[in-house]
This record gives C-alpha cells, structure tokens and sequence, in this order.
C-alpha cells in the first residue's frame, strides 16, 4: 500500500473558488476536474490553465493530484493530457473505460508523453472510472490492462442510466456492481473505490453506505463535497482497537514462530496468515494517515 485513498473529491478545474477551498481540504486525492462539471465546452481550456497553474504553484502539496480528464472519443483527451502531465500531478482519472484495451491505449498515450518529456516512464498512474455496465463485466481486465492502475473507482449514477435501470433509495439495484467492482479489484491487488452519494446533505445515508461499502471491501470513496469527508475517513482509517489489536496480533505472532509454536492465540482463537496480512495492511494504512497528518502540520 502506497497510496492513502480514504476520500477522492471531485473539484470542478475551471472554478477558482472551489480550488483555493480544495486547497484547505483534508481530502487525501483531489479529482480536479476537466470533464463533466467543466460546462460549457469553453471553459476546458479554463479549468486546464487553473489546474496547471494551482499545480505549479505549489498549492496541492500535501494531497494526490489526479485530474479527471476526458475520454478518448471526447477530441479532448490529447490537449488534457499533455498540459497537465507536469510535476505535482501524480496521475490520471479516467472516465469511460469500458474495456482493457481503453486502459493499455491510455497507458501507451502517457508512455509517449513521458518520453518526450524527459520523464521517467511510469510516472503518472490512472484511475479508471467504471461507469457502464460493460465496464463493471470487464472490471478485472480493466485493472490488469497496465501497471499504472492504482485504483478504480465506481461512477453509479452513469451506470444506472447505461443499465437502464432505477437508483432506488435502499441502494439495492448497486449492490451486484459494487461487489463486482470490489472484488475485481481486490483480486488484481488494486484500491476499490466507491461511488459517490448523491444525496450529500443526508448523511445519515451517507453513513449508511459507508457501512455496506466498508463491509464489501472497499478502501475510500468518490467526494462531491467536503462536509462528507470526515464520515469517510471514519470509516476507512483503522479504528483505535483495531490498531491496537494489530500490533497485538503480531507480536504474539512473531512471539509464536520464535519459541517454535506451529501457531499462535489470540483471545482464545488461533492467528492464521490471512490475519496476520491484515494487521500489517492496518498498520501500513495507519502509517500513512500519521505521514498525513504530520505533513499537514508542517505546511
């Protein structure tokens, strides 16, 4: 684990007010946007020359940087791309994948760049948005199609509408893809990311879906504002007990392999490899989030 993905907010690149308010946020990745919020048209050539100069001037420092750019079909994505692959971009969004080959197409795009610039390849990684119900059936391809892939995330609200189907209040018709989602990217060794809540005000709903996407395995999810960060990164760091019962399980564990013992107890059950891989990952995640905070202190 390298990367801190609790929460991924969503900030339009061609508004300078919401800008300098992501500048104060505590979000851990900011998604400035060069796609769908950027309307009209016009104003993408705005949001690239406002994302590259707050870049430029140093003011994300302490959060990921991962514009979302335009698809391959949009006859923006090239413009995107070469504008904004500068230092203090760490990576990519990328909407609209509905295939492996999308991804390796994108990744050769920025294999290009990064050689004409005299950037070290590899540079900028991606994060594809899974949003159509081909994409959610082809969602492992997607995470293997290249080695820049950290994460994917869940678009439902373009999902419902290629499916064709109803986003009920219980969030039942979300369920299948977000499991689908989850697991493929688990099964890749990539962050699954969930949707965004549209209902931002409700966070007794927002709390809700934390729950269930905690439980499904998610690591983070989509921000569409700030009042929803500090729910999410409740739910995605590491409680108190569970740090601590971490530590506790690899000492005991370690305690165990050094006296010989073929296993080691913990409260009266035994501590397994799956266990002990947990509580390294809890420790790790943990560590990045006191990395966090430390940087932020420091600024």
């Amino acid at each position: 684990m390298k990367y801190l993905l609790r929460s991924l907010m969503f900030v339009p690149g061609h508004n300078e007010r919401l800008l300098n308010s992501a500048v104060k946020s505590k979000a851990d990745v900011l998604l400035l946007d060069i796609e769908d919020s950027v309307q009209p048209v016009e104003n993408k050539s705005l949001a690239r020359k406002m994302v590259k100069q707050f870049v430029e001037e140093g003011k994300f420092i302490n959060h990921l940087v991962f514009p979302r750019i335009n698809d391959r079909e949009s006859g923006h994505l090239l413009k995107d791309v070469e504008y904004l692959s500068i230092k203090g971009v760490d990576g990519f969004m990328y909407p609209k994948a509905k295939t492996g080959q999308d991804i390796y197409f994108f990744d050769k795009l920025l294999e290009t760049i990064e050689y004409e610039k005299g950037i070290e390849i590899g540079t900028f990684k991606i994060i594809p948005l899974i949003e159509t119900a081909a994409a959610v059936l082809n969602a492992q391809e997607i995470c293997k199609a290249s080695k820049r892939v950290i994460a994917i995330a869940f678009g439902c609200e373009d999902f419902i509408a290629d499916l064709q189907g109803i986003h009920d209040h219980e969030h039942e018709s979300l369920f299948t893809p977000r499991a689908m989602i989850a697991m493929a990217a688990r099964a890749t060794g990539v962050v699954p990311v969930d949707t965004v809540h549209i209902n931002v005000h409700d966070l007794v709903d927002l709390e809700n879906n934390l729950i269930i996407a905690k439980n499904l395995g998610f690591e983070g999810m989509l921000i569409l504002n700030p009042k929803e960060l500090e729910l999410a990164h409740k739910y995605f760091s590491p409680s108190t007990t569970e740090i601590s019962n971490a530590k506790e399980m690899l000492r005991l564990s370690d305690e165990a392999e050094k006296e010989g013992k073929g296993v080691a107890l913990m409260n009266g059950k035994f501590i397994g490899p799956p266990m002990v891989l947990a509580a390294k990952k809890t420790l790790l995640k943990h560590e990045l989030i006191l990395k966090k905070i430390i940087n932020s202190n420091n600024i």
